[in-house]
């Protein structure tokens, strides 16, 4: 009797569309309060290192002296903290989801020096 029904479970499955997507290659739809990942708006940043000491896992790091910021953004839960804590809103949060990858995912942002002033 189960082979019966296994087998029309196999029938009925042959005729249907699949139950899953096709992501990455099919992009998926993002809705409105999706939490994508976080993007940061350099030329704004001062590097005061809120964003780093606040986030819980570890994922952002700001270099000072260097003028860098830097997440890893399989490290990252996506819990807006730093996007709170930040006194200059240079963070945000933005609707669209991380590539995926095998490996770590390190994404480097460097502040742009102004032609105007000499480099220290």
């Amino acid at each position: 009797m189960t082979v019966m029904r296994f087998a029309g479970y196999i029938i009925k499955n042959l005729f249907q569309k699949p139950a899953t997507n096709l992501y990455p290659v099919k992009n998926q739809k993002c809705f409105d309060r999706t939490r994508g990942h976080v993007a940061i708006d350099i030329d704004a940043c001062i590097f005061c290192g809120m964003c780093s000491r606040k986030c819980p896992t570890g994922a952002i790091g700001v270099d000072r002296n260097q003028k860098r910021w830097d997440i890893e953004r399989l490290k990252c839960i996506q819990c807006s903290c730093c996007v709170e804590v930040c006194p200059k809103k240079c963070l945000s949060m933005e609707n669209a989801y991380t590539a995926p990858s095998r490996g770590s995912v390190k994404d480097v942002f460097h502040a742009r020096v102004p032609d105007n002033q000499p480099d220290r």
